[in-house]
């Protein structure tokens, strides 16, 4: 059985990584729908800071939600623990902690890609160069994704790490759906319209699910497939349900491997159970962000059930 603090840097590790590679897609979902706009984006900037989850600390430090403050607030911010490069620095030092349980070719991904975006991020990106930028985070982050599940044994110190990443893009994915449907469209007025579809279009392509999204519903894009797409298809790397079935399945293995089940082997069990009963409809009915409100509420708290069931320090 892995040490508590072993399993602790790896699931973090993973999370953090995850997070790096969110936050450049949250800049990514603001820069695209703020093209939308013909007078002020504040608007679209400032839902991707409180979808961030750090409207408080942005206030703090910014009067302004413009392209600028809030790309370097979310970039590379030393002062903002969920900027990318805190993260891929919180990463990095608990992959050094865990160094060990990673292949050589996992440490050295993560380890070049950390001195990449230092290098990337040393100073304030230029608004033409922050679509390039942002690009090349995600691939930093798919180098180390494909370097992990390349190299890495099937074994308990994969599953901590699986559980990591997941938690993490669930995470994301609920924020990034309220970001659109939370706070973007201005009024019910323009539900439907060319820019509605437009905002709903440019979430599909901030979660690289774009192109996919016409494989499965081959029509225009509709605010409820979109959401049925994101929330309910199981297939989709980075829908709620794809990533509650893949942490459901790495917690199993756990149990196995230790022959113990813990309070949150339920409660994921019991999310995954929602999810799966419901309908985009009966989603839609309830409201949808009251749902991703929840949703986000619950994620959280199955992580830190998962830290102390497992003995994190």
């Amino acid at each position: 059985m892995l040490l508590g603090r072993t399993a602790n840097g790896l699931y973090w590790m993973n999370r953090y990584i995850e997070r790096a590679e969110n936050m450049a897609r949250l800049v990514d979902a603001g820069l695209r729908m703020a093209l939308t706009r013909s007078e002020s984006a504040s608007d679209e900037w400032t839902s991707v800071v409180v979808s961030a989850g750090a409207e408080d600390a942005f206030r703090a430090k910014y009067n302004e939600f413009t392209a600028a403050t809030v790309s370097d607030f979310l970039l590379r911010d030393a002062g903002n623990p969920s900027s990318v490069m805190s993260s891929i620095e919180t990463a990095r030092n608990n992959a050094r902690m865990v160094r060990t349980a990673l292949t050589r070719d996992t440490w050295e991904s993560i380890n070049e890609a950390w001195m990449s975006l230092k290098r990337m991020l040393a100073g304030q990106v230029d608004a033409p160069d922050l679509p390039k930028v942002l690009d090349a985070i995600k691939r930093e982050t798919s180098l180390i994704r494909g370097t992990f599940h390349g190299t890495m044994l099937r074994n308990e110190i994969f599953d901590f790490s699986q559980i990591g990443t997941f938690v993490e893009r669930a995470d994301n994915t609920a924020r990034i759906l309220d970001v659109k449907y939370y706070v973007l469209l201005p009024s019910i007025s323009w539900v439907g319209s060319s820019l509605d579809n437009y905002q709903w279009e440019s979430i599909l392509r901030s979660v690289s699910a774009h192109r996919s999204y016409r494989w499965v519903y081959d029509t225009e894009y509709k605010p409820t497939n979109i959401a049925d797409y994101l929330i309910l298809n199981a297939r989709m790397p980075r829908s709620l349900t794809f990533c509650y079935r893949s942490i459901s399945t790495s917690l199993n293995l756990l149990a196995g491997d230790y022959g113990v089940r813990h309070a949150c082997h339920d409660t994921v069990e019991k999310t995954l159970a929602r999810i799966r009963v419901g309908s985009i409809k009966d989603i839609f009915d309830t409201g949808l962000h009251e749902f991703l409100d929840a949703f986000i509420a619950d994620n959280n708290r199955l992580g830190d059930q998962i830290a102390q069931d497992y003995g994190f320090c």
